[in-house]
């Protein structure tokens, strides 16, 4: 595992590179080429420098309208790029809001993430969106950023499939997942998030905060197996749903792995 996995940055949160891993066969996925974060729409101008530097050629946003209408992303001076997202919304709420508003305590917020997480792959806008993330990927014409709201949900089931596709062993998968966990400046987007919460739902303590504005295996772990209780497998999912083929997962590899 590289290192260093964050880039520096003020406002954009859990921006980190998912490269770096090794895969079954031999070789690594790519880094400098993958790029993961929350949304940038309160990002600084050192945030846009940052960004500017990546030459990003395709931002996946995960989010739906009502999102990127309320928080809409700043991009850097001449970004010459291709936002690609969904004519339509991915999700009510991002999953942590959404779990939010049934929630009165940590323990009904954990089963509530791990509800939703179970119930990604019946979002039809997601997986059109997630369609598009793969297609874009496996064309190889540069570096790449997929976000949703805090970087963590939709976007973590985006990259874990990512990873299954490329060969990256589950148990690596799991832990670029945990490191949301880990971000910097993660105190403070808690702190920030239980305000947020407090005034919109009422009554609802850190522990729970924590519980929806952070990551857990348990969380990812619904959403796989929630693809192999209802399609048997990933790879049936990937194919039948998001439709990667053989041919595209080869042209993925291709680009994305060092032999």
């Amino acid at each position: 595992m590289i290192r260093n996995r964050f880039l520096t940055t003020t406002a954009i949160h859990n921006f980190r590179d998912y490269g770096g891993y090794s895969v079954a066969g031999g070789g690594k996925v790519k880094t400098g080429l993958l790029f993961r974060s929350g949304h940038h729409a309160d990002a600084g101008e050192d945030d846009l420098s940052t960004v500017s530097k990546l030459d990003l050629q395709h931002v996946i946003d995960l989010r739906g309208h009502s999102e990127r209408a309320q928080k809409t992303c700043r991009r850097p001076e001449g970004f010459s790029g291709k936002v690609l997202f969904f004519d339509g919304e991915t999700a009510g709420l991002a999953p942590h809001l959404q779990a939010a508003e049934g929630s009165v305590d940590a323990k009904s917020a954990y089963k509530a993430m791990v509800d939703l997480y179970g119930a990604l792959p019946d979002r039809v806008g997601l997986n059109d969106i997630l369609r598009r993330y793969f297609a874009a990927l496996a064309q190889g014409k540069g570096s790449s950023l997929v976000h949703c709201a805090a970087g963590k949900d939709r976007t973590g089931m985006a990259v874990d499939l990512l990873h299954h596709l490329l060969g990256v062993h589950p148990d690596d998968a799991m832990a670029d997942y945990l490191l949301t966990n880990d971000a910097p400046n993660n105190e403070e987007r808690i702190a920030h998030g239980m305000e947020l919460m407090g005034d919109k739902y009422g009554g609802i303590d850190e522990a729970t905060v924590r519980v929806i504005m952070g990551v857990d295996a348990a969380y990812l772990n619904a959403a796989r197996n929630s693809l192999t209780d209802r399609f048997g497998s990933a790879d049936a999912y990937l194919e039948q749903v998001l439709g990667v083929d053989a041919a595209m997962r080869d042209a993925l590899k291709a680009q994305l792995v060092d032999a």
